[in-house]
Formats: structure tokens, C-alpha cells, sequence
């Protein structure tokens, strides 16, 4: 396709459209109504890094002043090789679960230019040992707690026998757990990026940093109270793919919102035709819009400002995190959980909470704000 349409919109198009179009007819024809382990789980992976080469090549044509900074890093200024496109592809170290990296990276990685040591092989093997070691970690705690919380307990009568608050924390503490058996593996494959060399990331304050292929924030995953810090801690790189080659090049559209809502209905259809998929993806836009207005409120009103400030703040962090975690467990359980019968019979035996939590607050946003933030106050904010 690239040599054969050159760096033009039909190649682009043509590519999107062929990636896509294979991928979803392997989850037609493959996928059932359990966590399905074949091969259209690392075909994910290279969907995405095949879309992104066909953007990366388009994007060689531009003269650099019309790229952005990431991608003049990413752009390809010729036709790489077979040999390239298929050592891209099928890397070891990314394979399988990602990372999302880019063609100009894996280039660089060959032509030995990601090291520490100019000329010589990086001495990545401590900072490689390092993720593994976490990642292992992590694997423990999935393989010793996630035991006691299966995603099949939900549609057990016996779950719906059990009190309303058990039934919340169990949902809690089943996504806690849960979401280990991702965070240890794409520690691990991690790991074995920054051993290869290509997680070299140049050198910040003196240090030398590994982290160019970071899919996870461990501490920011485990210690962060809002939604946005996980997505920003969870999954990295494919966030950052889809930023840079969906979210950013829709701004033609000229409404954020829609560029938004855009993106993650790609990402949901990206990861299968399951309903589930959609209905998580969509519960995320509704709760970070109501946590941006939410830290808006809290940073415009004097009263909250002070008691966010307070003495009373380790109160409020715990609450925090129960919130947080509680409703990050109800947003995946459709993501786990796929076909609307299923889903559909949990959140009707914790009263669809989470929907009634977020839409309220969504709804009565805008009368907490003209409560307590007065318009002069705001002004000077604004200003600040």
C-alpha cells in the first residue's frame, strides 16, 4: 500500500480501512462470550501499529514546520523495508500485549542509537531486572487475590442474595485486583523493551531515562483518587496512539467534545463488537466530564478550595478512593463481563448506580456552581 499509493489520503484510508475491517471480522467470527485468548488479541496490537505506519509515512510528505513536535519524532521520510515492517511487527518485546511504538523508534533501535552508551549495547539490564520484578509482583497479587472475586460470581444467585454493600465492595475489590493481571504484563513486556534498549528514553537532570516505552504509572495507578489519573497512569501508549492519530487529527471538526466521543467509540469498537465494550467506553466520558467540572467547582469556590486544604483532607482522600474505585469496578464490569444479558443483570442488582451517581451530579453541577462560586470570585480566578 505505501509504495504503491504513496503518501496520500487513500493510503491512509485504504489502510484504516483494511486493519479495521480484518480485525472486526476476526472478532466475528472468533469471539464468544468469555475472555477469549487467540489470535485476535495480539492482532489488536498490530492493527493499531499498522494504522499508525501508514499516518506516520503520510506524514513525511509535510514540510517540519507543519508537524507537531511528536511527529516530527515519528514521521518517515521514505518507504521502509519489507524486512523493517515485518522486525516492527512482530518485535518481541511488543508483540503480544503492546507497547504502542512507532516505526522512526524501532529504526533507531537497529541502527543502535538507543543507549546509554554510544556505540556499545545499553546497560539496561538493572532498569529491565526492575519492571520485571513489579511486574511479577503484581502478577502474585492477580494470581493469589483475583481467585476469590471471578467475574462468574455476578451472575450467581448468591451474589444477588448478598446485602447492597457487599455487593458494591465486592465490585470494588474485584476491579482492584482484576486490573493486576493487565498491569503485570505490560510491566513485564516493558521489561524486556528497556532490556532490548528500545524503552531509552535521553537523559533527564543527569539521569538516563527508560521509560519511552512506559504502559504503566505503577504509583500513580495505586495512589491517585481520580479517574483521570488512572487513564493517565493505565495503558499508556495506546492512549497516547489514539490521541495523536485520532483525537488530535479530528480537530478539523472543530468540537473537542465530538473529537472525544469519537475517539473512545473507536477504542471500544477497536477492542471488540461486544456491547459491553461501548458502554464502558461511554460511562468514562461521563464521569471524567463530571470530575473536570467537579475540580473546576473545587478550584473556583473559596469554601471548598479551604477545605480540600484542610486538616480534613486524609478524610476526604479515603472517601475519594472508595468512590473512585467503587465506580472504576461498576465502568468495567460490561467491559468484562461483554454481552448485555450479562452486564445488564449486575447493574439491575446494584440499582444502576453508577448512572444515578454521575447523571446527578452531571445535572446539578451547574446549581452547586452558581451557589458557591460567585461571579466576581471566578473572574479573579480566571485572572490568576
Amino acid at each position: 500500500m505505501l509504495r504503491l499509493m504513496g503518501r496520500t489520503v487513500t493510503a491512509v484510508l485504504s489502510s484504516f480501512t483494511f486493519q479495521m475491517l480484518y480485525l472486526l471480522a476476526g472478532y466475528y467470527y472468533t469471539a464468544t462470550e468469555k475472555y477469549d485468548i487467540k489470535w485476535t488479541m495480539p492482532h489488536c496490537v498490530l492493527t493499531l501499529k499498522l494504522i499508525g505506519l501508514s499516518l506516520d509515512y503520510y506524514d513525511g510528505r509535510k514540510d517540519a514546520s507543519q508537524l507537531s513536535s511528536e511527529q516530527k519524532k515519528s514521521a518517515l521520510r521514505s518507504v521502509p523495508s519489507l524486512l523493517e515492517v515485518c522486525g516492527f511487527c512482530y518485535f518481541y518485546g511488543g508483540f503480544l500485549v503492546g507497547p504502542q511504538f512507532t516505526l522512526r523508534s524501532y529504526q533507531r533501535l537497529v541502527a543502535g542509537e538507543l543507549t546509554d552508551c554510544p556505540g556499545k549495547p545499553p546497560n539496561s539490564l538493572i532498569p529491565a531486572l526492575k519492571r520485571f520484578g513489579l511486574g511479577f509482583v503484581c502478577l502474585v497479587l492477580y494470581a493469589v487475590f483475583s481467585p476469590y472475586y471471578p467475574d462468574s460470581y455476578y451472575l450467581t444467585d448468591e451474589y444477588e442474595a448478598q446485602p447492597f454493600w457487599y455487593r458494591c465492595a465486592f465490585i470494588l475489590l474485584w476491579a482492584k485486583f482484576g486490573l493486576y493481571k493487565y498491569v503485570s504484563c505490560w510491566v513485564i513486556a516493558e521489561g524486556s523493551c528497556i532490556l532490548s534498549g528500545l524503552g531509552y528514553n535521553g537523559v533527564v537532570d543527569g539521569k538516563h531515562q527508560w521509560d519511552a516505552c512506559a504502559n504503566m504509572k505503577v504509583w500513580l495507578f495505586e495512589t491517585t483518587p481520580l479517574f483521570g489519573g488512572t487513564i493517565a497512569s493505565f495503558n499508556i501508549n495506546t492512549n497516547a496512539w489514539a490521541a495523536r492519530h485520532v483525537f488530535k487529527r479530528l480537530r478539523f471538526l472543530g468540537n473537542k467534545t465530538l473529537s472525544h466521543v469519537t475517539t473512545l467509540f473507536f477504542l471500544a469498537i477497536w477492542h471488540g463488537l461486544h456491547s459491553g465494550y461501548v458502554l464502558c467506553f461511554s460511562m468514562e466520558f461521563l464521569i471524567i466530564i463530571v470530575e473536570r467540572q467537579a475540580q473546576a467547582l473545587v478550584r473556583d469556590s473559596p469554601a471548598l478550595t479551604k477545605l480540600a486544604n484542610s486538616w480534613l483532607y486524609p478524610l476526604i482522600y479515603v472517601v475519594q478512593q472508595l468512590i473512585h474505585w467503587l465506580f472504576m469496578g461498576y465502568s468495567l464490569v460490561p467491559f468484562c463481563l461483554f454481552a448485555y444479558d450479562r452486564w445488564l443483570k449486575v447493574y439491575s442488582s446494584i440499582y444502576f448506580c453508577g448512572h444515578v451517581f454521575f447523571l446527578t451530579a452531571f445535572l446539578i453541577m451547574p446549581y452547586l456552581r452558581k451557589a458557591l462560586v460567585h461571579k466576581k470570585e471566578h473572574s479573579q480566578k480566571k485572572e490568576e
